[in-house]
């Protein structure tokens, strides 16, 4: 009985523990890797400074592109990084796999539930492409992890299996990460998904 409290006490504190010294990890090793190049060994340097200057940074970045110039800037940026010989390819499929682009050329069209026979209920889907069997149409669906959207199944669906969201690539893919807590509400997304066709 005693071996018992114990050992469940044991779990409870270290299962209580664990995203504290996780996020601790994670801060001390960005911390090490930022700070491990020329900023250690300038004169003025304080434990926590590469950190702060690369939250800065983020900021920065953030603030200027939220405003008409830097979105003007980005764009440009965008285009010249795009036209990089060699880079360039690289650069544009990144974005495709992040889901930042969208139309014919990116890689995910457009964001569907999946019908799963197997648990009667609905998988986000990512179309990647639609192509004729015969007479048949299909729809090869990407179905990503949660939260790591880079692993997950390809499918080739009938498109009566699948239901168009009204929901960007991007938006899907941050919900994933974050496990399903996005801006949208969970009614808007059965709306989004009631008034969308496959």
């Amino acid at each position: 009985m005693f071996q018992r409290h114990v050992t469940r006490c044991l779990i409870a504190g270290f299962v209580a523990l664990l995203p504290v010294g996780g996020l601790i990890l994670t801060i001390v090793y960005l911390e090490y890797s930022i700070a491990s190049g020329w900023l250690a060994d300038q004169r003025f340097y304080v434990p926590g400074l590469g950190l702060l200057a690369a939250t800065l940074a983020l900021y920065v970045i953030g603030l200027v592109v939220t405003t008409v110039v830097g979105r003007w800037l980005w764009r440009r940026l965008d285009g010249l990084l795009a036209g990089l010989p060699g880079f360039g390819p690289f650069y544009s499929t990144l974005k495709q796999v992040l889901g930042y682009s969208s139309g014919e050329d990116a890689i995910f069209r457009e964001v569907v539930l999946v019908r799963r026979d197997d648990t009667r209920g609905e998988q986000l889907g990512l179309v990647t492409q639609r192509f004729d069997v015969g007479e048949l149409p299909r729809a090869v669906v990407f179905v990503p992890g949660a939260p790591n959207p880079t692993s997950g199944e390809l499918l080739v669906v009938d498109p009566d299996d699948i239901r168009r969201i009204d929901l960007a690539v991007d938006e899907a893919l941050k919900g994933l990460v974050s496990l399903g807590k996005t801006s949208i509400e969970p009614d808007q997304l059965v709306a989004r998904a009631a008034g969308g066709n496959a």
